[in-house]
């Protein structure tokens, strides 16, 4: 039988072979604290259209070690609910709880810079395996999670408890933080949101630092990193490309329905400048959220089986839809607001910028407003009020 002590040597080892493990004592977590006991009651594993359920009582004590410590992101629950001991089969659903992957877990924490006495704040306790090894080096009292789901906060303090860590584990919504325990020295997200709280940063110490995934589409969202200065605003950059479930509170429907319904009637039709197919780009689609906050985009086909693109805001009752023509596309845009003029705008000054990337982004957080610019594009600047 496989030994649990190996395996988690061995993706330690992964891990420092990856670049992302480098602290001495990170590595001493990750080598101490068991992920297998963070995956109660088990996991479900991407077999493309549906899900199929793994539970530790149902397979090979070896394979259930070698799922545990693989290097992938295991999901965890289905549809706000269900948990692979709930079903005997394959099953569709949203993936809404998961232990994410080792690779951005560890590069997350080693990005925190954490040193001992650190008091932190996470959003997002998931599976409680990034708080335990949190814990594992700063001591249960100094980590506080906070996690908005009861089911997945009673089934990580549960395993927090088994492996010897009464932290401080809170059934709430993360967007507010956790005024009780505050100051923190450091703040980290495990979760993505449209914008950084600016509770996050009423609750971090001056000289502090806030660590979270800004975005709400699948794709195009980056890990922020600001320091909290003692005015009470917070300054940094985007250091990275970064994927994390949206906040529950922030979740979006999809726009479903009629599509041709929806974009019946145009104000406007001309020739795009840019393809919209760059929107399925990750740059492109950071600087898409940037330059129309709220807007979705859309993949569709048309029953010629040409493709469709759109982009929707529900809130501001605009629309763009793009037709293809050839190697060129047709924008016609209603309501309001020109979603795809602010959209392309932005996307020609990157382009005549030299298409910098995602760690080009920096960003300024105040009690009323989140500013972003990009140094190399002058005209690469937006002010989102918080409203």
């Amino acid at each position: 039988m496989t030994d649990p002590a190996s395996e988690r040597h061995r993706m330690a080892k992964a891990l420092v072979d990856e670049g992302v493990l480098k602290s001495p004592w990170l590595r001493a977590a990750v080598e101490t604290v068991s992920r297998e006991r963070f995956l109660h009651p088990g996991v479900f594993l991407d077999e493309g259209r549906t899900w199929r359920p793994v539970t530790a009582a149902g397979v090979d004590p070896d394979e259930w070690l070698k799922i545990a410590y693989s290097v992938d992101t295991l999901t965890t629950q289905l549809d706000g609910h269900l948990t692979a001991d709930q079903v005997g089969g394959p099953v569709a659903g949203v993936p809404t709880c998961s232990s994410t992957d080792p690779v951005t877990v560890v590069g997350m924490i080693e990005t925190l810079d954490l040193a001992t006495g650190h008091r932190v704040l996470e959003i997002g306790t998931g599976t409680g395996y990034s708080t335990a090894l949190m814990c594992h080096y700063l001591g249960e009292d100094n980590v506080a999670t906070v996690e908005v789901d009861a089911q997945v906060a009673a089934r990580a303090d549960a395993a927090l408890e088994a492996t010897g860590f009464s932290t401080w584990t809170v059934t709430g919504d993360g967007l507010l933080g956790h005024p009780y325990r505050a100051p923190y020295d450091r703040v980290i997200a495990t979760c993505a949101v449209r914008r950084i709280p600016y509770a996050w940063i009423r609750q971090t110490r001056p000289g502090g630092v806030v660590l979270g995934t800004v975005g709400s589409w699948p794709w195009g969202t980056g890990l922020a990193k600001l320091a909290v200065g003692d005015d009470g605003t917070a300054e940094g950059s985007v250091i990275g490309r970064s994927s994390f479930m949206q906040a529950r509170a922030q979740t979006v429907a999809p726009v479903a329905g009629d599509l041709a319904a929806r974009t019946a009637y145009a104000d406007s039709e001309r020739r795009a400048q840019v393809s919209p197919l760059a929107l399925e780009e990750w740059m492109p689609a950071f600087l898409a959220q940037l330059a129309a906050p709220g807007a979705q985009f859309v993949r569709a086909t048309g029953g010629d089986g040409s493709p469709l693109r759109y982009l929707f805001d529900p809130e501001k009752e605009s629309f763009a839809e793009f037709l293809a023509d050839g190697d060129s596309w047709t924008v016609r845009q209603g309501g309001p607001v020109g979603l795809w003029d602010a959209v392309e705008r932005a996307l020609v000054a990157w382009q005549d910028a030299g298409a910098p990337d995602i760690d080009s982004v920096r960003l300024h957080v105040t009690p009323v407003s989140h500013r972003y610019w990009i140094g190399q594009a002058p005209s690469l600047r937006w002010e989102h009020p918080i409203t």
